[in-house]
């Protein structure tokens, strides 16, 4: 009996460079799995959508574990993720979709964050660092931030630095605000950086402000990182062993 197939789901964005990042995060997974079948679709504002992975997939499949691409309990994925799911599931009768947990904040993440915050580090050639600032999308959703904050407050702790976490959206700070903070306690040398799967309109946004307010550097979104992957197939093996009749 082949084994179920994967559908990488992501919010989707209309900045091109969003959608390379997912489709290379894929190719890191298939590396990983070769033996499995496995697609990506996305929420909106990019193709494929969710209904359209998996009509293709149902022709040879009838076992499909879709892993949200998601890094916050949010609104995406407490009402978006499940009403897709249950639209698929309802169009596809024959098939079994289950949608697992969303990737969310893995501790293990900080070290993809350590690795590009090296990275913008190096490329802005600053060599000190007295406070960090944890970049994210933000939500209206105040679970949802504690989850951005208590990563911030590990970070800190990992770093022995001051970390703040800040938002790009629908929450204070914004960090433009966090970078200001820390510069009014007379610290100058700020870094950011940017807890997002992939490059679009709010990193780039929160990266505007943290420059503006005086940063010295900013990193990249987590991206393709091979911890990611292993994440996204940590979760799709939860979602194949549910599928399992008992």
């Amino acid at each position: 009996m082949a084994a179920p197939a994967l559908v990488a789901l992501a919010h989707g964005s209309r900045d091109p460079r969003s959608a390379a990042t997912i489709n290379a995060l894929v190719a890191e997974v298939r590396t990983l799995r070769p033996d499995l079948k496995i697609e990506r679709a996305f929420l909106d504002l990019a193709k494929p959508s969710l209904d359209t992975t998996i009509e293709r997939l149902a022709r040879k499949h009838d076992e499909i574990v879709v892993v949200p691409l998601l890094l916050t309990e949010a609104y995406h994925a407490k009402v978006d993720v499940p009403s897709a799911v249950a639209a698929a599931q309802a169009r596809h009768p024959g098939v079994q979709i289950r949608a697992t947990p969303i990737l969310g904040l893995e501790p293990r993440f900080l070290e993809v964050l350590d690795l590009r915050m090296r990275e913008a580090l190096k490329a802005a050639r600053a060599r000190e660092l007295d406070a960090l600032v944890l970049a994210a999308a933000g939500s209206s959703d105040p679970l949802a931030n504690q989850s951005v904050a208590r990563l911030a407050r590990l970070w800190g702790s990992h770093h022995k630095l001051p970390v703040t976490a800040a938002f790009a959206s629908s929450a204070p700070p914004a960090t433009g605000e966090a970078v200001r903070a820390f510069r009014k306690e007379g610290r100058r040398h700020i870094a950011v950086a940017s807890l997002f799967l992939a490059p679009g309109f709010l990193p780039d946004r929160a990266a505007e402000l943290a420059l503006e307010a005086g940063a010295v550097a900013i990193s990249e979104p987590l991206g393709a990182h091979p911890e990611i992957a292993r994440t996204v197939l940590a979760r799709y093996a939860v979602g194949a062993v549910e599928l399992v009749p008992v």
